[in-house]
């Protein structure tokens, strides 16, 4: 009989699958693609594995930041050095997968405005328009889930924080890192040294024994802290619910259904868009490690800023301006104001 594997292996071994399996969604939504010619139509059956595959993609990458920040060595030495609980961890990890989103985004945006911008501005198309409206609606209907998770680790920490409190004295409270805006698990700079790694938990070196079990880690949150429901957590976010719905859903139906096919340029640089949002999650990083105050946090300050203005105000008259010149007529004739 083989001898039960050890935890560090069953770590690695998840670790590898979880690699893998991102990846090989990947590869296969490429794939799926690969052989179409630029100005193919994506078909549904196409569209609805692109959708799947884009699901998979996006949950198995958070799930794979997710293990290796709470289940590795290194995740846990990273933990430690900028004190994060499970609840910063899951909110960096949402806007990893958010930068890696747009990311992508913007590969497409490029290739489209490459493409249709520089041959008919109205009917020239490629196909990777429709492609990634299909993978990519995915992302914002994960990200609702994602989101959800993240509010309800940072709720949980924050309630047992608060019960915790109350049975403490004041000189026993952890104090946080300056200049970070995020509650923080460890309690002294030496919390590792005198625990094994393996036993560090979100809520740091010592795990509450009773209560209701983290979604991301399995460890219990602590006694007098109860879960939120996903339809209570909709209740309290409405704002970024119906954002993700309507750029999910709608944004899906008017790219790959409404436009009829047209004005595909102008869709490669909403694609564009996007560029500022790494800079954006990169922000929101940096908070969360508490490095505001960092030479890294305003040289990105200032990326997200010009990204920002470039992208997302100057592109819009800029499209106006192209098909102005396209149709001939002067710019302010194009676009009468009554």
């Amino acid at each position: 009989m083989d001898p039960p594997m050890s935890k560090s292996r069953y770590r690695r071994a998840k670790l590898c699958v979880l690699g893998a399996v991102n990846a090989g969604t990947f590869a296969a939504a490429v794939n799926l693609v690969l052989t179409l010619d630029p100005e193919d139509r994506i078909s549904v059956k196409r569209g609805c594995a692109l959708t799947a595959l884009g699901f998979v993609y996006f949950m198995s990458l958070f799930e794979l930041f997710t293990f290796a920040a709470l289940f590795t060595t290194s995740g846990s030495r990273l933990r430690h050095k900028y004190r994060l609980n499970c609840g910063d961890v899951l909110d960096i990890n949402n806007k990893l997968v958010s930068a890696v989103q747009a990311a992508l985004s913007c590969v497409t945006g490029a290739v489209v405005c490459l493409w249709s911008c520089t041959r008919d501005f109205m009917r020239s198309s490629h196909f990777m328009s429709e492609a990634y409206a299909w993978f990519g609606a995915a992302y914002f209907f994960y990200d609702i889930w994602s989101m959800y998770l993240v509010h309800v680790r940072q709720m949980g920490f924050s309630k047992s924080k608060s019960t915790n409190d109350k049975v403490k004295s004041s000189n026993e409270t952890p104090k946080s890192v300056e200049g970070s805006d995020a509650p923080k698990n460890f309690e002294g700079s030496d919390a590792l040294t005198a625990t094994s790694l393996d036993e560090v938990g979100c809520m740091g070196p010592k795990k509450p024994k009773r209560g209701p079990k983290c979604a991301a880690c399995g460890d219990c949150l602590g006694e007098g802290v109860n879960t939120i429901s996903f339809f209570s957590y909709c209740r309290h976010e409405p704002v970024i619910l119906f954002h993700h719905l309507f750029i999910g859903g709608f944004g899906f139906l008017v790219i790959v259904y409404l436009r009829g096919g047209l004005g595909d340029c102008v869709f490669g640089f909403v694609y564009l868009m996007e560029l500022s949002t790494p800079f954006v999650s990169l922000r929101g990083i940096l908070s969360r490690l508490g490095l505001k105050s960092s030479r890294a946090y305003l040289l990105n300050g200032l990326a997200m800023l010009a990204t920002f203005f470039v992208c997302r105000v100057l592109s819009l008259p800029y499209v106006c301006l192209m098909y102005s010149r396209v149709i001939g007529l002067p710019y302010f004739e194009t676009y009468p104001i009554e």
